[in-house]
Formats: C-alpha cells, sequence, structure tokens
C-alpha cells in the first residue's frame, strides 16, 4: 500500500507502509510505488536475504531460499533463526519444513486469513511453484 495503515494484526502499531515497512511511519504518509519498490529492495538485501543465509546449514533451491526470505520478511530474522521451518530444513526434513511455514498464519493470537494466505503462497513457493501462481492457488484455498 502507498498509504500509511495501521498492523492488522494489532490494529495500531506499528505503522506499515509499502512492502510491510515499518520504519517509523504514521497514519497519513505516503510514498510512491518506486520508493516502494526501492525500500522494498534495500531490506531484502540488507538484512532478509543475509539473515536467511547466516542460518542456513544447507544449500537451499532458490525457491526453498525464495520462501524463506518472504517468511523472514513478515516474521522478523530473529523468530525465523527460533523456527521449527529452518530447523526441520537444516534436519533434512523438507516436508516438515513447508508445513512449518503454514504454522505462522497468527497475528495478535489469532488466525489471519491473510497470513493463512501468505504462508500457503510461501509453502508452494518452497515447493517450486511461480509467486505469481502460488498466489491465485492460496486464494483460492483461503479465499
Amino acid at each position: 500500500r502507498l498509504e500509511a495503515y495501521p498492523d492488522p494484526g494489532t490494529g495500531g502499531e506499528p505503522i506499515t507502509i509499502g512492502f510491510g515497512d515499518t520504519g517509523g511511519w504514521k497514519l497519513g504518509d505516503r510514498i510512491t510505488r518506486e520508493r516502494a519498490d526501492a525500500l522494498f529492495a534495500a531490506r531484502l538485501a540488507r538484512e532478509f536475504e543475509p539473515g536467511v543465509l547466516a542460518n542456513l546449514t544447507r544449500e537451499p533451491e532458490q525457491c526453498q531460499f525464495d520462501a524463506f526470505v518472504s517468511l523472514a520478511y513478515n516474521i522478523g530474522v530473529g523468530s525465523f533463526e527460533e523456527s521449527s521451518a529452518l530447523r526441520k530444513f537444516n534436519e533434512g526434513d523438507l516436508i516438515g519444513a513447508q508445513r512449518a511455514i503454514t504454522l505462522w498464519n497468527k497475528a495478535g493470537g489469532r488466525v489471519m486469513k491473510g497470513l493463512q494466505r501468505r504462508r500457503e503462497a510461501e509453502r508452494l513457493v518452497f515447493n517450486g511453484v511461480l509467486a505469481v501462481d502460488a498466489v491465485r492457488l492460496a486464494e483460492a484455498k483461503y479465499p
């Protein structure tokens, strides 16, 4: 979104804009699509891609790495480091890892449809489904 909005899980903080950027925004702030893209790319390269790589003890396929970066971007690198998805992947349990991705579907202690869709899409990407198709399939599963 190009206009700042309250976090869907809390109904308030953190105020978010673009592709989930929480960098000190306030309601009413607006950005361009180009700025949203640039903020997203910079955070991925600076924080999330290295954060995921630093925690993998085995070589991921590109699709697995992409799914993990998406998950870490949403839950934070610290939570990713402690996740059963990472642990299972590092143990070689790929089925367990993809199932564990879908467990991150709650905010404020309640299951949220948007997070169910996002986790299902990440699970599908983990398995090699193109992101655009994964989103469509996840939306169909959790309308």
